[in-house]
């Protein structure tokens, strides 16, 4: 049954993918992002539940009808890996873009760019750092947090004029390889961030953390690879982690909390992931929709809020991002 909302499916080497029917029919969106281009990054606007950012090795991108046309923006970043987009809840105009290394950010939807200097420190264990998560606070939108592979977390308490490097979240150097980041709003606001060995989570607002660890998935693993992570749209307590034996793997599973990592179990997949699950979509605006894909090419939706999952009939190559948009 055709569901009421698009999917997005940004790739590494196959372009971009849109479902305008929950993933029962496709268009391959061939202009004018190439069609065999690599994105990373898929955003949706908080404010306007139509506008999508798609981050390439080729540039920045915008759709403002559910990604099925897109504006080229000029930007300093044609020649940069891009690795995140974070939009500011409260002002669409200001978008920050996370790249390989540091991030930029525009005042004026992407007319203009400002290069922002988060401090990095280079090389790191991969070379070039990448900053794989930005999150505007939705608390204060003038507090916005960057999530760097390898290289810890970083928080700017102005807006991004100038940033500081966070304590460490553990011992070893890849402790601090973030792969997913969320923050869970509320009376008991919490950041979450996800890297090779589990997900870790600060109730002190990145002070201080502590790592949840997941079973393993072979007696030979020398650890329970974690990737991407969401939290519900309508339930900040309710949270889905991607999980793999490793990177890209060959075996994969979404483990879920519902009392905000107390306790976490898996939630039933129709298929057993042929990889690492390494990310996610969700939407307020569809909130019983979530949307979750395997790094080689599994699409899953969930159309109960995250009890089942379904995989798609339609498979892709490498999936690197995802975006989830309502069709009203």
């Amino acid at each position: 049954m055709a569901g009421n909302y698009t999917i997005s499916v940004g790739t590494v080497g196959g372009g971009l993918s849109v479902s305008p029917d929950g993933g029962e029919t496709w268009n391959r969106i061939r202009n004018p992002l190439p069609t065999e281009c690599n994105i990373r990054a898929l955003a949706v606007d908080p404010s306007n539940r139509h506008r999508i950012y798609a981050g390439t090795d080729s540039g920045l991108y915008r759709s403002d009808d559910n990604g099925f046309t897109w504006d080229y923006l000029e930007s300093p970043m044609d020649d940069l890996q891009i690795w995140s987009v974070g939009v500011d809840p409260d002002d669409s105009d200001t978008v920050f873009v996370g790249t390989r290394p540091n991030a930029f950010r525009s005042r004026d939807g992407g007319q203009t760019w400002e290069s922002l200097d988060l401090g990095v420190r280079m090389p790191c264990p991969i070379g070039i750092p990448r900053t794989t998560n930005i999150i505007v606070d939705p608390r204060d939108t003038r507090t916005v947090w960057a999530g760097i592979e390898v290289d810890g977390v970083y928080r700017s308490l102005d807006g991004g004029d100038n940033w500081t490097r966070l304590p460490d979240l553990g011992p070893d150097p890849f402790h601090g390889d973030i792969h997913g980041m969320a923050l869970k709003p509320g009376p008991d606001s919490a950041i979450y961030c996800t890297t090779p060995f589990g997900i870790s989570t600060s109730n002190d607002e990145g002070e201080s953390w502590e790592l949840h660890e997941f079973p393993r998935f072979h007696a030979e693993d020398t650890r329970s690879y974690c990737r991407g992570m969401v939290i519900h749209p309508d339930n900040p307590s309710v949270m889905f982690v991607g999980n793999g034996d490793t990177i890209p793997g060959v075996t994969g599973a979404i483990r879920r909390t519902r009392d905000a990592g107390s306790s976490w179990d898996a939630p039933q997949l129709s298929t057993t992931p042929n990889s690492v699950v390494y990310w996610f979509a969700a939407n307020r605006h569809v909130s019983d929709i979530m949307v979750a894909a395997s790094i080689y090419g599994y699409v899953y939706v969930s159309s109960d809020g995250g009890d089942n999952w379904d995989k798609l009939q339609k498979e892709f190559g490498e999936i690197r991002s995802l975006a989830l948009t309502p069709n009203e």
